[in-house]
């Protein structure tokens, strides 16, 4: 919070929205509201779109988190709620609804670089609907069956798909199979409305309805493996908007984890970035955004 007020939202006072399924203590809430002018929301995650669904198979679901445990699958055995209600229910809690656009901001990260513009009102006025700074592959043994469940969502509905969508970020074969490439979710600025609509609506309820969340059924090994929500937003975001609709936010400088974007050039220096640019994800080996640029109507500059 404390960066980012100083990097932007000292300038426009954008409201700042908590969520948790814990009552938050009064000493978080304190030390949070000194450091911004803007209005500060906390909310409590309704427990029906948090906790695990009644109808789950608990004993398969356990079989799941525990073979991830033991294979050592970062954050295997938690966080399944979390991904659940990142993927189809935030949008919807109260708080939220009266809003159109969202940053997510998570634990732990760092901004470097100042921005001087609103990077919501750029999204409207050019007609974006979600933007990134990192992307990179999920590790395959936690969705290894998400494309085929995506896949018989878009052959039931192809009306979705756009036809100037973004396959080629995602897949290198047309589509037959994921290349397990995804925008990373810690970071992204996007429009709510999009979640709202239709098309995401139908598809988040069709994955809901395998219980993928919770766990799937690989049946050569029986292995059983949980999705997250960054693919499951960045399919979604790929395949039911236009790719001119995506937009890789390369001036702000952002750090999570390992994983760093810092701005190169012209736009590190009127930033201020305090990054150093040789930490750069952008073109490292696991990195996804070559895939990103292949795209047509894309240009890096």
């Amino acid at each position: 919070v404390e960066q980012l007020e100083a990097k932007f939202n000292h300038k426009f006072n954008y409201p700042w929205v908590f969520l948790s399924d814990e009552p938050f203590s009064y000493e978080f809430k304190r030390r949070v509201e000194v450091l911004t002018d803007a209005d500060v929301s906390f909310g409590l995650i309704p427990r029906e779109t948090w906790v695990q669904p009644p109808w789950i198979d608990e004993e398969r679901a356990q079989k799941g988190r525990n073979m991830l445990t033991q294979e050592g699958v970062i954050y295997g055995g938690n966080y399944r709620n979390m991904c659940r209600f990142n993927s189809g229910f935030f949008f919807h809690h109260e708080l939220l609804t009266p809003y159109k656009w969202y940053w997510r901001v998570e634990p732990d990260v760092r901004f470097y670089c100042d921005l001087e513009y609103d990077p919501f009102v750029f999204m409207e006025d050019n007609d974006k609907i979600y933007g990134f700074t990192i992307s990179m592959p999920e590790r395959e043994p936690t969705i290894t069956s998400l494309w085929s469940v995506v896949k018989e969502f878009i052959s039931d509905h192809p009306e979705y798909v756009s036809p100037n969508n973004s396959m080629d970020f995602i897949s290198d074969d047309a589509g037959d199979t994921y290349n397990m490439c995804h925008f990373s979710s810690n970071f992204e600025i996007a429009d709510m409305d999009f979640w709202r609509g239709e098309a995401y609506t139908k598809f988040f309820n069709h994955l809901e309805n395998t219980g993928g969340f919770y766990y799937e059924a690989s049946l050569r090994f029986l292995f059983f493996y949980s999705w997250g929500d960054a693919p499951v937003h960045s399919i979604a975001a790929a395949l039911f908007t236009r790719k001119d609709q995506l937009h890789f936010f390369k001036d702000i400088g952002y750090k999570y984890a390992e994983f760093a974007h810092c701005p190169q050039g012209r736009q590190w220096r009127e930033g201020h970035c305090s990054c150093n640019p040789n930490d750069n994800f952008d073109f490292a080996q696991k990195s996804c955004l070559r895939h990103f640029m292949r795209l047509d109507d894309w240009m890096f500059g």
